[in-house]
């Protein structure tokens, strides 16, 4: 684990895998920034909340830039922010293909381009963690678009590892398998089940199984440790 207090930023963390995550490393005494769409009840002395459309890059530039500015440095940035979308591929709209991207990876895309250039000018021996899902490997019917997201997320997360590497910054992935959090709620069960049941560990996974990748990935020992993809359960 790390062993001194980082500040680390989480997109996407109002609920769910991000809530969680920021109110484990708050709990650690890490400072933590969190960015939603909405405002978020969450209320700590080293917490602090944007606004942001990960989407929209001027946004994104503006949390990153307000984030050096509240506590000096970015250490850790985990990119969490995501939509899921679940249709026949032609039955999807060009609406849902420029939303689902423009969120999972322009959003990917715009926070480690920016957090990377502010811990390359601080020199700091950065982390960063990106989102894929088990749907990529498994090549689920009815998400396409979404799946082709976190493909995108996948090359982005392989190439970024090589041109950042010489800086001591990593940069890796992680892969869950279906965790009941509100992205999965609009995934009819039988379509849940299907899938778990072509996992080698054939149930759901959890908010900790998650936690344990990413506390892997950001620890102070995992400095040869970039360019990786790990899924969860088996796949």
């Amino acid at each position: 684990m790390m062993s001194t207090k980082k500040t680390i930023l989480i997109t996407g963390n109002r609920k769910g895998i991000g809530r969680f995550l920021t109110e484990h490393f708050l709990s650690l005494g890490h400072n933590v920034v969190g960015c939603s769409r909405t405002p978020s009840d969450l209320k700590r002395d080293n917490y602090l909340h944007l606004l942001c459309d990960v989407s929209d890059e001027k946004s994104v530039k503006k949390v990153v830039k307000t984030c050096i500015t509240e506590f000096g440095s970015i250490d850790v940035l985990i990119n969490n922010a995501g939509v899921a979308a679940l249709n026949h591929s032609l039955l999807t709209p060009g609406s849902t293909v420029n939303s689902v991207f423009g969120t999972n990876y322009n959003g990917t895309f715009y926070f480690t381009r920016e957090v990377a250039k502010k811990m390359i000018t601080k020199c700091i021996p950065g982390r960063i963690v990106n989102f894929s899902t088990v749907a990529v490997p498994l090549d689920l019917e009815g998400e396409m678009v979404y799946a082709s997201s976190k493909v995108a997320i996948e090359k982005l997360t392989r190439i970024m590892a090589k041109e950042l590497g010489d800086k001591g910054i990593t940069v890796n992935c992680i892969g869950p398998s279906p965790i009941y959090t509100d992205l999965i709620k609009v995934v009819p069960k039988d379509k849940i089940s299907e899938l778990i049941q072509r996992q080698a560990i054939k149930k759901l996974g959890t908010l900790d199984d998650v936690l344990n990748i990413i506390e892997f990935y950001i620890s102070d020992r995992s400095s040869q440790v970039t360019g990786q993809v790990i899924y969860m359960g088996g796949v």
